[in-house]
């Protein structure tokens, strides 16, 4: 119930983390002064903490999602199995958010 829950949150934090999105491509096309700006803040430790917690709505939702698709395909209703999918919805979430950002580091040199 309570991941259920989190899965409408997360949904509605991607809307707005898809507006941030929006500004940096527009940002982007608008020159190399605006696309700064956006840097910057992004850059900033508020910024890669949003941006942070983008990546893991995103990812938490992506898994949420296909842990509503195996329900929707009528699997995964018995207690013990339903509490799996549940975990495994939130660790790997969490698991891809963390390699996302490891690999970002990597290929970014920390930037």
């Amino acid at each position: 119930m309570a991941l259920s829950i989190v899965h409408r949150a997360t949904g509605l934090a991607l809307y707005f983390g898809t507006l941030l999105l929006a500004w940096w491509l527009t940002a982007a096309a608008s020159g190399p002064s605006a696309y700064a700006n956006v840097q910057a803040f992004t850059g900033s430790a508020i910024g890669k903490l949003i941006v942070f917690g983008y990546t893991w709505a995103l990812m938490h939702h992506l898994c949420s999602g296909i842990r509503h698709f195996v329900w929707d395909l009528g699997y995964g209703f018995k207690a013990n199995e339903r509490e799996a999918l549940t975990w495994g919805a939130l660790v790997a979430g969490i698991a891809l958010t963390v390699l996302i950002w490891i690999i970002a580091y990597a290929v970014g040199g920390g930037r």
